[in-house]
């Protein structure tokens, strides 16, 4: 059997409906999701620390089937913008909140 790997994209604003949304993609679904990083303590990221974080994601969107772009009331910020035009490039499936 095979499982689609769904990599979540949105801006951590909505991190609560992020965590949710993934729950429901790997219950409901079926779905392997990768999540992105939580800055849970709040912690003031370096600019090394920042671009670690960033091409971690990118290559988490470069082993998925699909990404899933998590766009409350249609907001997609800069960075997300990039990782949508990024996986474009790479051909992958695309899903949508709103």
């Amino acid at each position: 059997m095979s499982v689609k790997v769904i990599t979540i994209c949105g801006s951590m604003r909505f991190s609560t409906e992020i965590m949710r949304i993934a729950t429901e993609l790997e219950t409901d679904k079926g779905y392997c999701v990768i999540q992105p990083v939580y800055n849970c303590d709040g912690k003031i990221l370096s600019d090394s620390e920042l671009q670690n974080v960033v091409r971690a994601h990118y290559k988490k969107i470069d082993i998925s089937d699909a990404v899933f772009v998590v766009n409350v009331g249609g907001y997609i910020g800069k960075s997300v913008a990039e990782e949508i035009e990024y996986a474009k490039s790479r051909n992958k499936e695309f899903l949508y909140l709103e």
